[in-house]
């Protein structure tokens, strides 16, 4: 039975329940062990941070200054041009400078944020790798594949608001209601604090609304996301159907949810920036109107009125963006918890603590009374027993649906299997690394899925690190040679995607030829030859059998012809062993496998 039967089965079939919500303080908790690597960096960016608001703050007093020295009429000519001009030169330095620090706390926390985006993707990259062929069956690429995206971008957001943004804004803030506490009156701090307060809580209330409109926005982005991949991956059945018309609707019914959501959440964003500017205007005219009256009054000079509107502006300009900062950061710690909770998925299939790596001897293989069922309530193999001795071919048939593509995955361990044990030379192969077991053993697939790359990468991938002359040698004995060679660019043919360009034959040579170029002492072929005409498939059964001289070979097959050499045949039905022998025996029995023997003899000469 194809595991693909299982790939629409409920996710809780996996034992994993769903893992419940997270908060934003432990999505944050779980980056910090990325950056802390940093450490050294992220002290001299904060370093750089205080430095720049130092000089940030010193502006609007040094124009304080300037403003109050041209108001002064000195009877000497030489002070009317020194002054300004000196406290312009200073002016001048400290913008130059708030920029500088500013670069250099890019320059420097780069290689951090860079770093840690990159160890994180790095680490679900491999995880993804190491979840079980289940997971694979039921994720949905595009969606994945968006979560990943976000999640990566996530951590440069997260950085570069919180650190960038927002940990520099609450210093000015701080630096700036010191200052105007101790040069002027309480008043002028109150009415920040009051302002920034009533800000803040408008903001975060607005954009915590806001929020929902985002996922679903999200959400739709990812659906119409996926079901365009999965349209473009089946490209080839959509036209065999003229469904074009229909895929475009489908997609098209996903774009018009996701540009009602899109405008929904544009609509409360202007409702957001309006009230944000309400707040900021108020407390603008209100800061003004008190020290217009100081100036009035001779409490304060005309530079002290210049300087406390400077403020103002230099604090309100990033408030502007705090909702923006807000969402982002909202956001980012959902995205990010996204692609943490990929790196949570169960390992189905796992090594067990400190297992050893396979050591093959001779290769001997025994299923002992294996049973398996991809969902529970659907089994698959019931008690099969069986043994490919060293050196031997033994073959497995038996109509679709008997189990015996499912061996070769056990035999893989994409699955663990429900009871019994499956041993290679006495070691049980969930006690072994999976690594070791999988180098020990190759491949031909019934279905081959090849990369987006050349011909020489595909058959080249048995054996990474393989010379040319290797690779065509590999060639040579999967007689795909004459064939790469006849086209344009020779190995360096491109096969498109998942290998669409070539034909399902010459998909199926490349294939064999990467498995011979890999020379495990274990072979798998499952159906290796179904797509080839007579003549290549004789010349190919030929060319394997000389291969898996002195191999242990697993050999699974629906047309009985190319099995008839095995030192044993076993008969599959329902998931049960049902006879076993050689060719020659299990036709004198005049049993089931010889009924399929005349079945498939007649079906030929018909």
């Amino acid at each position: 039975m194809r595991p693909t039967v299982a790939a629409g089965a409920p996710e809780a079939s996996t034992g994993t329940p769903p893992a419940a919500p997270r908060s934003d303080w432990s999505t944050l908790g779980k980056l910090l062990p990325y950056l802390w690597q940093y450490r050294w960096r992220v002290g001299i960016a904060l370093a750089f941070i205080v430095a720049a608001k130092v000089a940030n703050v010193s502006v609007p007093l040094l124009l304080k200054n300037l403003v109050d020295a041209l108001s002064y009429k000195p009877t000497d000519p030489a002070a009317v041009l020194v002054v300004p001009i000196g406290l312009l030169v200073a002016y001048g330095a400290l913008r130059l400078s708030t920029s500088l620090f500013t670069e250099l706390r890019e320059l420097i926390f780069a290689k951090a944020t860079e770093g840690a985006a990159r160890s994180i993707s790095l680490k679900v990259f491999r995880h993804l790798h190491a979840l079980s062929l289940r997971f694979h069956l039921e994720r949905q690429t595009g969606g994945m594949t968006r979560d990943i995206e976000r999640g990566t971008r996530a951590v440069h957001s997260l950085i570069s608001y919180s650190l960038y943004s927002i940990g520099p804004t609450l210093i000015e803030v701080a630096m700036v209601l010191t200052l105007l506490a101790v040069k002027f009156d309480a008043w002028f701090a109150w009415i920040t604090i009051a302002a920034l307060v009533v800000y803040v809580v408008f903001t975060i209330t607005v954009t915590e609304w806001r929020t929902q409109f985002r996922k679903q926005m999200n959400e739709l982005d990812s659906s119409a996301h996926s079901r365009a991949i999965d349209a473009l991956l089946n490209y080839e059945t959509v036209k065999y159907f003229n469904n074009e018309d229909f895929e475009a609707r489908r997609y098209d019914e996903n774009l018009e949810r996701l540009r009602q959501a899109s405008l929904k959440s544009q609509s409360t964003l202007s409702l957001l920036n309006t009230g944000q500017q309400l707040i900021i205007a108020t407390a603008l005219v209100a800061m003004l109107w008190r020290a217009t009256q100081g100036v009035v009054d001779g409490r304060m000079t005309l530079g002290d009125l210049v300087m406390v509107n400077a403020f103002m502006i230099q604090l309100y300009i990033p408030l502007n963006f705090l909702g923006v900062m807000y969402r982002e950061i909202k956001q980012s710690l959902t995205d990010l918890d996204k692609m943490f909770t990929l790196l949570e998925k169960n390992r189905e299939v796992d090594d067990a603590p400190g297992a050893p790596a396979l050591q093959v001897r001779e290769g001997h293989v025994r299923f002992e009374n294996v049973s398996f069922a991809y969902d529970p309530s659907r089994p698959i193999l019931h008690g099969v027993s069986f043994e490919i001795p060293p050196g031997k071919t033994v073959a497995v048939v038996g109509p679709s649906g008997a189990g015996k593509s499912t061996l070769a995955r056990l035999l893989y361990r994409f699955y663990d299997i429900d009871s019994g044990h499956i041993s290679i030379d006495g070691q049980e192969l969930r006690s072994v690394t999976q690594a070791s077991l999988r180098s020990a053993i190759g491949i031909v697939p019934q279905d081959t899925v090849l990369f987006n790359d050349t011909v020489e990468y595909n058959i080249a991938y048995g054996r990474p690190g393989a010379t040319r002359a290797e690779v065509e040698a590999a060639a040579q004995a999967a007689h795909i040679h004459g064939f790469i060679s006849a086209t344009p660019k020779g190995y360096d043919t491109m096969v498109g995607e998942r290998g669409l360009k070539l034909s399902g034959g010459e998909k199926q040579r490349v294939a064999i030829a990467r498995t011979l170029l890999k020379n495990p002492p274990i072979l798998i072929f499952d159906e290796a030859t179904s797509a080839l005409d007579s003549a290549n498939e004789r010349a190919i059964q030929a060319e394997l059998r000389a291969v898996s001289q002195g191999k242990t070979a697993l050999v699974i097959a629906h047309r009985l012809s190319t099995v008839v050499d095995a030192h044993e045949i076993v008969v599959m039905e329902a998931g049960r062993v049902v006879e076993r022998g050689p060719h020659a025996e299990l036709l004198a029995r005049g049993g089931r496998y010889a009924q399929m023997w005349r079945l498939q003899q007649s079906g030929q000469e018909a």
